[in-house]
């Protein structure tokens, strides 16, 4: 009988329990409309696609496939930054210290990769790297410092995250790394994480404005924020692989802000051009977004205006 009523109390807490967890959202309802329109642009993609919204002003949520796990690519710096943001916050490592980049940390020829040998350069710097312009060896060496995959990925689960994992050069990741590569998530994850860090929910508030002032600051802008017009402040990170394509995307919408993330996987098209059918469903469906939200805005990208992706 004890066994009973204890179970039956537990139960019964576990909803406050989840409403407390620091990923908790609170009560959401379904925007049908919106859904409607993604999952009509989303037919015929040749490849599996999962997209997730929600109007942080009306809670109201709009999924599509939005729980399936999907690769993070470059996304994965998102979680890379709270990590060592978490380090950071727990003393273990200065914000403002000056690194010594060595050959040994080269992992491509991008920005950091390209640094002569006992290169000083200011950890703000990389992080900077890291996330405006993605650099991969400056994140290889940030996800090094934050303690590894494994201490970032204990971040998120002790932070409500199941599914968004780091599988790069992490104990015990093997097959997601094989299956995902660098990391994995879903778009529903991605977008609350971005949106936790929005709140202020993310380690603390004054780490997660230092962390979202690092995400409104985006060289790759030439797909989900070429369709939101360029007065209005977005934070964003976006990713690509051969077979994935993905963007998560806070948008301070005159009428209410709101979060998205769109992720694809088994991509048929593995072009790096603009019209690669990821790029072009990304922009697309950014659109939709902005045009559902904010329907009395006329703006549209000014033609011509292609001729300056990259």
């Amino acid at each position: 009988m004890k066994q009973i009523i204890l179970s039956l109390l537990l139960f019964l807490a576990l909803p406050a329990f989840l409403a407390a967890q620091p990923g908790a959202i609170g009560n959401t309802k379904t925007d049908k409309k919106l859904t409607a329109k993604l999952e009509k642009a989303l037919e015929g993609f040749r490849g599996d696609v999962g997209v997730y919204v929600r109007n942080l002003k009306t809670n109201r949520v709009a999924a599509v496939h939005a729980d399936s796990i999907f690769p993070t690519a470059s996304m994965i710096k998102v979680p890379i930054l709270c990590g060592l943001f978490n380090k950071i916050h727990q003393g273990e490592i200065r914000f403002d210290q000056e690194l010594t980049y060595r050959d040994s940390l080269k992992y491509d020829n991008g920005i950091v990769g390209s640094f002569r040998d006992s290169t000083k350069i200011a950890l703000p710097k990389i992080v900077h790297l890291m996330i405006s312009i993605s650099d991969n060896t400056g994140s290889l060496w940030l996800q090094a410092m934050a303690g590894g995959g494994a201490a970032i990925n204990e971040w998120l689960s002790n932070s409500g995250f199941a599914i968004t994992r780091v599988n790069s050069r992490t104990p015990g990741r093997k097959e997601g790394q094989a299956k995902y590569g660098w990391g994995q998530t879903s778009p529903r994850e991605m977008a609350e994480l971005v949106a936790m860090i929005r709140a202020g929910k993310a380690i603390d508030p004054i780490v997660s404005a230092r962390m979202y002032r690092y995400l409104g600051m985006q060289f790759w802008d030439g797909e989900a924020l070429s369709q939101i017009p360029p007065y209005i402040s977005t934070a964003a990170k976006n990713g690509a692989v051969n077979q994935s394509r993905s963007e998560v995307v806070v948008v301070h919408a005159p009428h209410g802000e709101y979060v998205f993330c769109i992720t694809t996987k088994n991509q048929k098209d593995e072009s790096w051009q603009r019209q690669n059918e990821g790029y072009a469903l990304i922009r697309k469906v950014s659109a939709i977004i902005w045009e559902h939200f904010e329907p009395k805005n006329k703006w549209t990208p000014a033609a011509g205006s292609d001729k300056y992706w990259f």
